[in-house]
């Protein structure tokens, strides 16, 4: 099962809310209470966002935390790659990539082609989405792969040409 960690799952709902409250700046005590995720932990999941450019944080009695941008343009994996690094199913994806397996297999391609799947529908998905999930039907999620891997389609013999 493919499954992401609590922290990133943590991350999400605590970007989810400061996107809720989208005009006002957030204390770590603040969101720790909202989303009723222990503080220590909050504050930890907020410095790895800040340091990854999605929120901007400022000291101080009137500082806190507000996102870097629109919640229509943040998407989840930029949130999912923050948190966990990058967004690698296999070991043969991976950036740091140490399999045994990698210099004679067959399949290693195809679990790359999976990969780009998974992030380019986890990066269609934007933080303003989250807000309103009754709103998902409406708006749906579409993967369209690179133009050089579309099947091209030929008529069959009996098939008209409209």
């Amino acid at each position: 099962m493919l499954r992401m960690g609590k922290l990133t799952d943590y991350g999400i709902v605590m970007m989810s809310y400061i996107a809720a409250h989208y005009t006002q700046r957030h204390s770590a005590h603040m969101i720790s209470k909202a989303v009723q995720v222990p503080l220590p932990t909050v504050r930890k999941i907020l410095k790895v966002l800040s340091n990854h450019g999605l929120l901007l944080s400022e000291r101080g009695a009137q500082g806190g935390y507000v996102l870097n941008g629109d919640p229509a343009t943040i998407s989840v994996a930029q949130i999912i790659t923050a948190i966990e690094g990058p967004i690698a199913l296999t070991e043969c994806v991976s950036s740091a990539s140490q399999c045994d397996q990698e210099t004679h297999c067959a399949v290693q391609t195809n679990w790359t082609q999976i990969n780009n799947a998974v992030f380019h529908a986890l990066d269609e998905v934007k933080l303003a989405d989250m807000l309103t999930p009754k709103l998902m039907a409406t708006r749906p999620i579409n993967f369209h792969p690179p133009a050089h891997r579309a099947k091209a389609v030929t008529l069959q013999e009996g098939d008209q040409n409209e």
